[in-house]
């Protein structure tokens, strides 16, 4: 195997080749892209300007994250530059927001990814960012990329190799929606930097690899599994697995001691079970379709509503399952939007009764999962809020929690309502079942653990 050894010194970066042999791989995963992972130690001292992407179909968030292996140790990682592209196609708007908290917006005629991302590189690298540690695309070291699906070959963050990516583009069938846009986002980066500078794929995924085969299978003949990989993969890993870490550094525990349940509520939403630090269940499953109300997706539904809907109206199979995506839950049930502060106003403003019956069925049906979960993994010390509805809106928290005395949760109420996109404890003091709110940073996640696949030293879950 063909590795790249680092000379890291002086915010720069510097390479050169030698060939490896695999180091600590067992049979099992000679056939698993990810044996094509860096194994050397090169020397660690320095530190890398790390580009972050999360790239979507017409839209782009990105970071950039000065890291190394001490600054991650001690918690101290530099966030030089956030933005978003949005509207990539067409005019964009990108936003931008340096350390320092000051904001920008440009647009730019950008008709795709490539686009999108040469124009990045550019902007960061002259005067007009602001940057003084970017004075060239050359200051940029490594790119981490999210990608949300890696199906059961990917278990880990990874060096991004041409296996690699072949990889990724066998799980295109579990998410046809993203993985290709994450894929154009590698190669586009690999065009621009060239092959030199490292790429490292940080997956949604990685995180629920912890379920027991009992969780992740569907009662479905076993044969269509083994056949076709149909089981349950879990999203929003990241952001699952950035809580139990927060929540384990607020607490002062090993990641053993960490035992929460964690949700994850925005446009998308999912809860985790955590016991020991790891995924023990999940409420999406082979597709960010399954579990909880969302914004605009259905969450769980019979199965056999798919087949009615469409004999009824005289649609495909794939006509109901977009609209089941796409034009469903909060938005389905409301008829009006899928924002939930939008839903909030109507309450509060005209008592919108389907309103406040999409927000009523939002907050049960996490109160359920929340519920079955503690079943499942025996009693947790914690229930975690993130996203964007989880981290700003105390009302819905205050829903979810509702009735949830029997386990031991009692919410402050002032706490909880002065608890807006910071972190801190919203439950009462010496309640068995704490509750917090934990605002997500995927972005932190994916520098640290492109930080550690570059420079060899294992990811920790």
């Amino acid at each position: 195997m063909i590795c790249r050894k680092l000379k890291i010194g002086s915010g720069r970066i510097s390479f050169e080749w030698r060939r490896l042999q695999p180091v600590g791989v067992s049979p099992s995963k000679e056939q698993n892209p990810q044996a094509e992972a860096c194994a050397t130690k090169p020397p660690k001292k320095g530190f890398m300007n790390i580009l972050v992407l999360n790239a979507g179909s017409s839209s782009l968030k990105f970071q950039i994250i000065a890291t190394d292996l001490d600054r991650i140790r001690q918690d101290k990682d530099v966030r030089l530059l956030r933005g978003e592209v949005e509207r990539i196609g067409a005019e964009a708007v990108v936003t931008v927001q340096k350390g320092d908290g000051a904001k920008q917006t440009l647009t730019s005629s950008l008709k795709d990814i490539s686009g999108a991302l040469d124009f990045i590189l550019r902007w960061a690298a002259s005067p007009d960012s602001g940057v003084s540690e970017i004075q060239s695309i050359g200051d940029i070291h490594a790119v981490g990329h999210r990608v949300v699906h890696g199906g059961e070959s990917f278990t880990d963050s990874v060096l991004i190799t041409d296996k690699v990516l072949n990889g990724i583009e066998n799980c295109i069938d579990l998410a046809p929606l993203h993985n290709p846009t994450n894929l154009r986002g590698i190669r586009a980066m690999r065009e621009l930097l060239g092959p030199q500078i490292p790429q490292v794929a940080v997956f949604d995924t990685a995180f629920h690899h912890s379920l027991a085969e009992h969780s992740y299978l569907y009662a479905i003949p076993y044969h269509l599994y083994l056949r076709y990989r149909i089981r349950r993969y879990g999203f929003h890993g990241i952001s699952h697995r950035y809580m139990a870490y927060r929540y384990r550094t607020i607490r002062k525990l090993s990641r053993e001691q960490t035992h929460i349940v964690s949700l994850h509520l925005g446009n998308g939403c999912s809860a985790a079970a955590i016991r020991g630090g790891r995924s023990v269940d999940t409420s999406m499953g082979m597709t960010p379709l399954e579990g909880l109300v969302m914004g605009t997706r259905s969450g769980d539904v019979d199965p056999a509503v798919l087949g009615f809907i469409a004999a009824k109206e005289g649609l495909s199979i794939h006509e109901v399952e977009t609209m089941l995506n796409k034009q469903s839950g909060l938005l389905g049930i409301s008829g009006l939007t899928h924002d939930m502060r939008v839903l909030q106003d109507e309450v509060r403003e005209h008592d919108d009764r389907r309103a406040k019956l999409a927000v009523n069925m939002f907050c049960y049906r996490a109160r359920k999962y929340i519920g079955a979960f503690l079943a499942a993994m025996g009693g947790a010390d914690a229930i975690v809020f993130t996203g964007g509805i989880g981290e700003n809106s105390p009302g819905v928290r205050a829903g979810i929690c509702e009735g949830l005395e029997w386990a031991g949760l009692s919410l402050d109420v002032e706490k909880n309502k002065k608890t807006i996109g910071v972190e801190g404890m919203i439950s009462s003091e010496n309640c068995r079942l704490a509750a917090y709110v934990i605002p997500t940073d995927e972005e932190l996640l994916i520098a640290r653990d492109t930080a550690r696949c570059i420079l060899g030293e294992a990811n920790p879950q």
